[in-house]
């Protein structure tokens, strides 16, 4: 947008954005506003409008428009331009009101909050704004003090760590005076909590902010005013039995200060002894009110006083775990008594809160591997148990099963997750016995009986498999459960059979009688799947018993698709019967895998033959068939002796020209192709380089349809090619002769405005194929006349900021380098030296620019290991000069920020310099990395 717009035109898209019932319209307004917002207009606009106060639309249009220029385009105003805009802000800040819309507040002090990070030459910013509004602005004031921290914290604008310790300094120093100021607007609005709700959530809010960035600290809060408001807040005050109701959205304030000063506790490491005491003994003090709210019903204030007394176990988790085994445990251990009585809230909701609390507990005992300490926790644990137990029980008048997306049935798996998490603390066999015993209570109901089997398949595998007592009676009572028992029951009756396979291994002698009753449930409404998944696992674990059974379940594969199973069970159940196939005696395997697979090619060719349209998910979807094709190929493992012929090559080559004319017919449909190569990959694995006739025809099909259709899964066949056959030296060229026959349509593709952006699974595909390339034959890709362009290509990818195309380019980089200075036995060692040398002697400089400039400006901390990797090996090569090019990278980048805020100094790359120059090994180097982005961000 080159020329200003009038105000009467923004307005008009404003009010056709919001009031415009046309959707067309509406659209085109937004964009429209996107593009002024993107324009350096838009401060002056915003500004505009903000003084006009036209309509709630366009103030709020205003508000959040500043904000995001302050955030993200701040470099656009020079810095003469800055208390201009600061006095403009204050000013607008100044007339707010108690009628001005909350969001509009919000997003106005936000944009104040991020003006002070960015503008050191504001050198009091706290003290100015709590001269100005102390007085008479005070909610606008509380508002930008809560903010602040947070815009700190959040790490929205990009400050760099010197001048977030510079800011955070200033608010160390001014946390007496935030202090007093909070102080004072407690008396202001005195003990009537409910009398001024929003001022006490303010407060709370504020002081949260606050605490949670350090800036006030630990030792302050022992006789902190605003501590004394927040347990008055959460005690709430009683006439008697009466509750004198403290508002939803303080409660949820005061909750938030508490748990967020605990965590602080934690972060510190609990060295604050006095503060530590008054905070347990207060939270102490919460049991009845939270069994108020229980009385109450008050759902939301329970889970709130759960979360309290989950953070305050979390807090002290360490210490409770480290005094456990003496005889004198620590004090604090009486809070999982707290936490185990929210456990037994009547709603699963609240007890989901104290998962995590478990899931560390767990981690830490099995780490210590300390039996005395785990014993400890022995009668929690079987607490916790018990109470999931009744959680996981459905309703008694609930037909059917749960539904997949149910909230309760996402709660059940969690809590499954958690049960084979803590089962080693109490034992899976005691577990599974005392989920028996509940079974054989009189007058059991169907709903405590289904949840007490859904424990027992959770702690399954948990079980000794010579276990004879109890295990052998309940698959005697699954065999032989009574036709009319609540199908729920049924079901998870036999995914516990799945869960025990390791036990029916030992035991072949109910083999026979388990499969008879899971194949009879096949064909069992709603319960078919479950069958499916419980022979899946039998299969796997008992296939030295199964191969006689072969037959049968063949015969059933070829029936299931008339049965109610979904794919996803089908699939699991052809895995299962794979691993039997690849027990067999390989000449049976040929014959026995043949069919197994003409059960999936049969019904492709007949899709092709008859045109049929792809119905996604249905049996006319070749995506179906293909899923099933990968799931046989991918879980045959068929170990050979030396020079032994691959019993499956004769089926691969088989299925291969049904695979051939699936790509041919649908190269155009990309999840078709991606399910296609998926199947070709893992025959490829399955039989290894044994399929040599199939490379010729399998290259010639895959360039002549990746010049019309780019699919980047063709890119990853070409990668597993190179895998497996670039072992022989016959192959190489013509491995060679397909990535030069790749590398135009895939340049052209990556050229495109935002190619790199807009593709990233092809640059992983690529660079994944040229680093196999690089590994098995590397004199041959050396001298590749295309390696200048995939260079030049993967320079310019190093500051992709994503995962896996970034970690393919740099494995690409790795294993370039790597290939200079590793095989110093191989004749060839001296010429490849010499050409590595050579290439980084042209772009080593730009190499080493690019990845520090990448670190710094574009990608996410999590993806520099990679890059620390790259950084080794060029040490390892060529110390010195590596140095050099370091130097000249860390020189280039930015030592000021806009508005003259200091980014790096000279001793600080200096340090970056060292670390990385005297590392060793990628995990040093990434530490430094790191602290070089920390600079900047």
């Amino acid at each position: 947008m080159e020329q200003k717009p009038s105000l009467d035109v923004v307005l008009l898209a404003i009010s056709s954005l919001y009031n415009n019932p046309d959707t067309s319209e509406k659209e085109r307004a937004s964009h429209w506003l996107e593009d002024l917002q993107k324009s350096v207009h838009a401060w002056t606009i915003a500004d505009e409008l903000l003084h006009l106060k036209r309509d709630l639309e366009s103030c709020y249009f205003a508000a959040q428009t500043m904000r995001t220029k302050i955030q993200q385009c701040f470099y656009e105003l020079p810095v003469d331009a800055h208390i201009s805009l600061r006095d403009s802000l204050l000013d607008h800040i100044s007339q707010i009101n108690e009628h001005t819309d909350t969001v509009i507040v919000t997003q106005l002090c936000v944009a104040l909050a991020d003006l002070v990070l960015q503008m050191p030459n504001w050198t009091q910013p706290l003290y100015d704004l709590i001269n100005k509004f102390s007085q008479t602005n005070v909610w606008p004031l509380l508002e930008i003090l809560t903010v602040l921290p947070e815009e700190l914290e959040g790490r929205s604008v990009r400050l760099g760590e010197n001048r977030r310790t510079e800011i955070l300094d200033n608010l160390k120093l001014c946390s007496p005076t935030v202090n007093e100021f909070l102080k004072h607007c407690c008396n202001s609005f005195g003990d009537d909590l409910n009398g001024n709700i929003q001022g006490n959530i303010k407060i709370i809010r504020c002081f949260t902010s606050w605490v949670t960035v350090n800036a006030i600290s630990l030792d302050s809060l022992v006789d902190n005013v605003i501590i004394t408001r927040v347990f008055e807040v959460l005690n709430q005050k009683f006439d008697g039995q009466k509750l004198q109701p403290v508002t939803g959205s303080l409660h949820d304030s005061a909750t938030d200060c508490v748990c967020t000063i605990l965590r602080c506790l934690e972060d510190n490491n609990n060295h604050q002894q006095v503060l530590e005491m008054l905070l347990f003994n207060k939270v102490l003090t919460l049991e009845v009110p939270y069994h108020l709210s229980v009385a109450n019903e008050d759902q939301e204030k329970s889970m709130n006083y759960c979360r309290i007394f989950t953070e305050l176990g979390e807090s002290f988790l360490n210490r409770i775990i480290s005094n456990s085994n003496r005889d004198q445990q620590h004090f604090t251990i009486k809070v999982l008594d707290l936490i185990l009585m929210c456990v037994g809230h009547h709603d699963y909701e609240v007890a989901e809160i104290t998962f995590n609390l478990w899931f560390l507990l767990s981690e830490e005992l099995y780490q210590r591997h300390d039996y005395n300490c785990t014993d400890a926790f022995k009668p929690y644990v079987e607490r916790l148990i018990t109470a999931l137990c009744r959680h996981s029980q459905m309703e008694p008048d609930h037909e059917g099963l749960l539904e997949s997306g149910d909230d309760f049935k996402e709660f059940r798996m969690k809590v499954f997750e958690l049960i084979k998490d803590v089962v080693f603390i109490v034992g899976g066999s005691n577990c599974f016995r005392q989920m028996f015993l509940n079974l054989q209570v009189p007058g059991v109901t169907w709903d405590a009986s289904e949840a007490s089997l859904f424990v027992m398949q959770a702690v399954a595998k948990s079980i000794l498999t010579d276990e004879n007592d109890i295990v052998p009676k309940v698959v005697e009572a699954i065999l032989n459960l009574p036709e009319n028992t609540h199908v729920a029951v049924k079901y998870t009756s036999i995914l516990l059979l799945g869960e025990l396979c390791e036990w029916i291994e030992r035991h072949p002698a109910t083999l026979d009688l388990v499969l008879n009753f899971l194949v009879c449930c096949l064909s069992q409404p709603r319960i078919g799947g479950a069958s499916a998944t419980a022979l899946q696992n039998i299969c796997a674990a008992c296939n030295d018993h199964m191969p006689r059974h072969i037959p049968v379940l063949l015969q059933l594969l070829g029936q299931i698709d008339t049965l109610a199973i979904a794919n996803s069970a089908i699939i699991g159940l052809l895995k299962g019967v794979t691993a039997i196939v690849s027990c067999m005696p390989h000449n049976d395997i040929p014959a026995t895998l043949r069919e197994l697979c003409l059960l999936q090619t049969n019904p492709l060719c007949e899709l092709m033959k008859q045109n049929a349209p792809t119905g996604r998910g249905m049996k006319t979807d070749p995506v179906m068939w293909l899923d099933r094709l990968s799931s046989i190929f991918r879980n045959l493992y068929v170990p050979l002796a030396e020079g032994e012929t691959n019993p499956c090559k004769s089926t691969a080559l088989e299925v291969w020209p049904v695979l051939s004319h699936v790509m041919e017919k649908y190269q155009g449909d990309v999840r078709i192709m991606e399910r296609c190569c998926r199947s070709i990959r893992f025959m490829l694995r399955c039989v290894s380089q044994q399929l040599s006739e199939l490379l010729q025809p399998l290259i010639s099909q895959l360039v002549q349809i990746y010049n019309t259709h780019q699919h980047s899964c063709f890119l990853y066949v070409g990668s597993i090619l190179v895998d497996e056959y670039a072992v022989d030296p016959n192959c190489i060229a013509g491995l060679l002769e397909m990535l030069k026959a790749l590398i135009n349509p895939t340049f052209n593709l990556l050229q495109q405005e935002n190619g790199l952006r807009n593709h990233p699974d092809t640059v992983d595909d690529f660079f994944r194929l040229c680093a196999r390339l690089l590994q098995r034959a590397p004199m041959e890709f050396l001298q590749c006349t295309a390696l200048p362009l995939i260079l030049q290509c993967s320079l310019l990818a190093c500051s992709l900021d994503h995962k896996e195309a970034n970690m393919s380019v740099m494995k690409f980089f790795n294993d370039l380098i790597s290939s200079g200075h590793t095989g110093k036995q191989h004749p060839d060692y001296d010429k490849r030296k010499a050409m590595i040398q050579s290439i980084l002697n042209e772009y080593g400089q730009q190499l080493i620019t690019n990845l520090i400039h990448a670190c710094v400006f574009y990608l996410h901390s999590y993806m520099l290991s990679e890059m620390a990797d790259v950084f080794v090996e060029l040490l390892q090569l060529d110390h010195e000069v590596t140095s050099k090019w370091l130097t000249t990278a860390l020189d280039s980048l930015p030592k000021q920020g806009h508005g003259g805020i200091v980014t790096a100094t000279p001793d600080q790359l200096q340090a970056i310099y060292i670390s990385i120059t005297r590392s060793d090994t990628s995990k040093s180097v990434t530490y430094a990395l790191k602290d070089l982005t920390r600079l900047y961000r």
